[in-house]
């Protein structure tokens, strides 16, 4: 019995490792403006990446939720949370100043023409991903309701244990 368990165990990782996607190599504006790649920012530690809109309510109050807890999360392990606007040109100015007027201790980035949602499939906000260390996406959520982040801790501890 425990020798099939472990070949089903076995299947099901396989199973995981071959449909796991791997981050796109697309450009996104940063908070002072340039130019860079989403890969750039994303450097040998997992990373939390959340999709959000200035007109988003559940987005501000999980992207809060996750600046209040990052604190605590990181004295149990080291990762990286991007925060993602998908507003368009005519509400940039508005997605930077509400970042800075929340006092999000992450990074946030601008994804004006969207290119970074359509290659990662995101079709509404709020999109939280896990990427893993080597750039996998491992995780996928829509949707916030408050104490739901505590599911991205958990799977952050899962991988940084691998």
């Amino acid at each position: 019995m425990k020798k099939f368990i472990s070949i089903i165990s076995a299947i099901l990782l396989a199973s995981h490792l071959v449909s796991a996607q791997t981050l796109p190599d697309v450009k996104v504006e940063d908070i002072s403006g340039e130019t860079v790649s989403i890969r750039s920012v994303v450097k040998d530690k997992p990373v939390i990446i959340s999709f959000w809109g200035v007109t988003c309510k559940p987005c501000i109050a999980e992207l809060n939720a996750l600046n209040d807890v990052m604190e605590d999360w990181l004295t149990q392990v080291d990762f990286d949370i991007i925060a993602v606007s998908v507003d368009d040109s005519r509400f940039l100015a508005r997605a930077k100043s509400m970042t800075q007027g929340y006092g999000w201790q992450f990074h946030c980035v601008f994804d004006k023409n969207q290119d970074l949602k359509r290659a990662m499939n995101v079709s509404l906000t709020p999109q939280t991903f896990i990427v893993d260390k080597s750039g996998q996406i491992v995780y996928s959520h829509s949707g916030y309701t408050p104490g739901s982040e505590t599911e991205l801790l958990d799977k952050l501890l899962e991988i940084s244990a691998e």
